[in-house]
């Protein structure tokens, strides 16, 4: 399977059928899943729609959901948010999207994310570049983190909680004398593709689920941003964090990283030992 070309092309068609729904239905639901985690009618919507469009074009590629599941990490597989942010939907931010990825089982293959309370949509793969909405973008050019607005991922919820939200803390404390400006935006696929096309410097999310990541890292590294675990080396599945960055706040990111996560597991100097 290298012809990546038409699967991005079935990938496309697939999120923008159904972001549609997400610019003319409102929610009628909203669904607990869990310690201060929500999702709604529309996630569970637009996640059939898309799985069953991917099932009838190509019917050899696995398919996962984040809310209905699937297999385990095979060789190749689409995966699926079908609504990243839903928080913020819910609470009428719009920023939020669909997230679709084609992974090889480590690696995203390509990425399609839509925006479509922002009118956008981002796709990207590795020799065909990133693109929004047709025009191909790049990340920033700076070597500044002063220059820069540095998004940071989402507290987290659940049993590991209080552990990764004291790094978050501490990441913040670490970027307010320093970086531009820091944000926390509620999205990981709106994260990448601002870093993808240079709006941000960098993002930090404390965490790596392939159907928040893989399509906005996918979109991240054809731009020719940046994006690797803790230690620096390459983001994949496997990794424990996801640090998209312009290739010039890269070193810098990562050493304000591990100021901010001395002694913990995301310590990059401990994850290299």
């Amino acid at each position: 399977m290298t012809d990546i070309g038409p699967l991005l092309d079935i990938a496309l068609d697939a999120v923008r059928r159904s972001a549609q729904r997400l610019t003319t239905q409102t929610v009628q639901k909203v669904i607990p899943k869990g310690n201060r985690d929500v999702a709604t009618d529309l996630d569970h919507t637009i996640e059939r729609e898309i799985l069953t469009f991917l099932a009838d074009r190509t019917p050899h590629i696995d398919r996962f959901g984040e809310e209905s599941g699937g297999k385990p990490a095979t060789p190749h597989r689409w995966v699926l948010d079908p609504v990243d942010g839903t928080f913020n939907l819910v609470h009428g931010l719009p920023l939020y999207g669909i997230s679709l990825a084609l992974t090889d089982g480590i690696r995203p293959m390509l990425g399609v994310i839509g925006l479509p309370a922002l009118g956008r949509t981002y796709w990207g793969a590795p020799g065909l570049g990133a693109w929004r909405d047709g025009t191909p973008i790049t990340p920033s050019s700076t070597t500044d983190v002063g220059e820069s607005m540095i998004a940071i991922g989402d507290y987290g919820t659940g049993d590991d909680a209080p552990a990764r939200n004291a790094v978050a803390v501490a990441l913040h404390a670490a970027l307010a004398p320093v970086a531009g400006k820091v944000r926390m935006l509620g999205s990981a696929a709106v994260d990448l593709t601002l870093v993808a096309d240079g709006t941000l410097g960098a993002s930090v999310t404390l965490g790596n689920r392939d159907w928040d990541m893989a399509a906005g890292v996918a979109i991240a590294r054809a731009a020719g941003a940046a994006v690797t675990d803790t230690d620096g080396s390459p983001h994949d599945s496997k990794s424990l964090t996801t640090i998209a960055t312009a290739p010039g706040l890269t070193d810098s990111m990562l050493t304000i990283l591990a100021t901010a996560a001395t002694g913990t597991r995301y310590d990059r100097r401990a994850a290299a030992c």
